[in-house]
């Protein structure tokens, strides 16, 4: 009677234990996002602050998504003009997918708004314009006026006239008057998982990571990490990677988010996969990596929220003009509703700590900063995939006109930047940069879903 009583203590001991053991298992598969920390100070390690993931997830899914999602419905942000046929400038690469879910549905002119067709897309309202002209014409012509400017308000023209733009741009910017530049409406090809996997996208984020980006090393798989890139760095390039893996997470989040799901009726669906999620950021899948790349992602938002209360002001000069005067006036109602909004939120992005220091030594650190993520922006032209490569240029162009925005001190001034008459924003790095903070506010959104569904599998 003894031996079968202690047999069947072990038995329910081994049984416990593995119970026990599963649980802990699964409370770390469910709870690994909650353990997500954000960074919203750029000082020391890039992790001592007050800021906490509960407060951005309440203030983005709460009050600024919503209002997001409704602004980026509109003609102005919904159009992107883009060149999606450039080759790939650093090395030769013929594996373009070839799945019907890589193509890119192009606008033809009739259903573009009429501010966007051809000979268009640079007019304001030109009736009043034309007026108010006429009408100041008129009353110069009843006064005398001495115009006669000094020399060193001569000399000041012909710098502002030679300013290049250039000089401030972090990206390498489509030539709007290629043949191949072409409208495509966001909303009819939606960022989604399209079956471009393999070698060739691989290759363009380990390029994207190395520090020598433009030679990437031969390899069957990926070997880039912003943990193992990021040691012994400065903090301006710690910033960088901690943008582009933020960048790469977002990404990651909406492929999860907006997956190819079985149908027994043979119809294509989308939706969320948690599987696919679990394999990109969980701690048994990619072990600390994935809290790491989650925090990343928190801080290329904050990165991207400041930029655009930096740019406030700017916007503030725009009309936005679409060719319809009611919905232009809603729209930049609405875009001022976000500004608002996003001005509101406590822990602001702090740009100020960076590119400090010795002047020339800054300098010099800014350019190299600059001048790498272009590098960024040309990979984006060897995307095999033509929703990739949509989706990739129009997100990282939107970064490039972050940093460029918060990155351009010395021209835009510290925080008052439309009185300075050298700093321009295109419709294109407006409409991009305010697609891209949507883009990772869609990613937060989607981390709350992938949560519960945690919770309940």
């Amino acid at each position: 009677m003894g031996r079968p009583l202690i047999l069947q203590v072990l038995v329910l001991l081994a049984v416990f234990l593995a119970t026990e053991s599963n649980k802990n298992r699964s409370q770390t598969s469910t709870n690994f996002l909650d353990k997500a920390e954000c960074s919203c100070k750029l000082k020391g390690g890039l992790d001592d602050c007050s800021c906490d993931v509960e407060s951005i997830d309440s203030f983005n899914n709460g009050k600024i998504h919503p209002l997001l999602e409704e602004l980026l419905g509109r003609n102005y942000f919904r159009y992107f003009k883009v060149n999606l046929n450039k080759e790939c400038p650093f090395w030769y690469d013929d594996s373009k997918c070839a799945l019907k879910d890589c193509a890119v549905d192009i606008c033809t002119e009739e259903v573009l708004p009429e501010g966007m067709r051809n000979g268009h897309e640079i007019k304001k309202y030109m009736t009043d314009s034309l007026k108010e002209k006429e009408e100041c014409d008129e009353m110069m012509e009843l006064s005398t006026v001495d115009h006669t400017l000094s020399q060193e308000s001569k000399d000041a023209f012909v710098e502002w006239t030679e300013y290049d733009d250039s000089q401030l741009s972090f990206c390498v910017m489509d030539d709007e008057d290629e043949n191949d530049m072409q409208y495509v409406d966001l909303l009819l090809n939606p960022e989604r998982y399209t079956g471009y996997k393999g070698e060739s996208p691989h290759r363009i984020w380990r390029s994207i990571y190395e520090e020598n980006c433009f030679k990437p090393v031969q390899s069957t798989r990926p070997s880039y990490s912003p943990n193992i890139v990021s040691k012994g760095l400065c903090l301006e390039k710690r910033v960088f990677y901690r943008v582009i893996s933020g960048l790469h997470s977002s990404i990651n989040i909406h492929l999860c988010a907006r997956h190819l799901l079985p149908d027994g009726w043979g119809r294509t669906k989308w939706g969320p996969k948690l599987e696919e999620f679990r394999k990109r950021f969980s701690p048994e899948s990619v072990g600390p990596q994935g809290t790491t790349r989650l925090k990343n992602l928190y801080f290329v938002y904050l990165l991207e929220l400041r930029a655009l209360v930096k740019a406030a002001p700017y916007f503030l000069n725009q009309t936005f003009y679409t060719g319809d005067q009611r919905e232009d006036s809603e729209v930049r109602q609405l875009l001022m509703e976000v500004l608002e909004v996003a001005r509101q939120f406590p822990y602001q992005f702090d740009e100020n700590t960076m590119f400090q220091g010795d002047p020339k030594e800054a300098r010099r650190l800014k350019e190299e900063f600059r001048q790498h993520f272009w590098n960024v922006t040309r990979i984006m032209d060897c995307v095999g995939c033509d929703k990739c490569r949509l989706w990739g240029k129009l997100q990282v162009h939107g970064l490039g006109t972050a940093l460029k925005v918060l990155f351009s001190g010395d021209i835009i001034g510290r925080t008052d930047i439309p009185h300075n008459r050298q700093f321009h924003m295109t419709r294109r790095e407006i409409v991009a940069l305010v697609n891209a903070f949507g883009r990772l506010s869609k990613s937060i959104r989607a981390l709350e879903d992938f949560k519960n569904m945690m919770k309940t599998s």
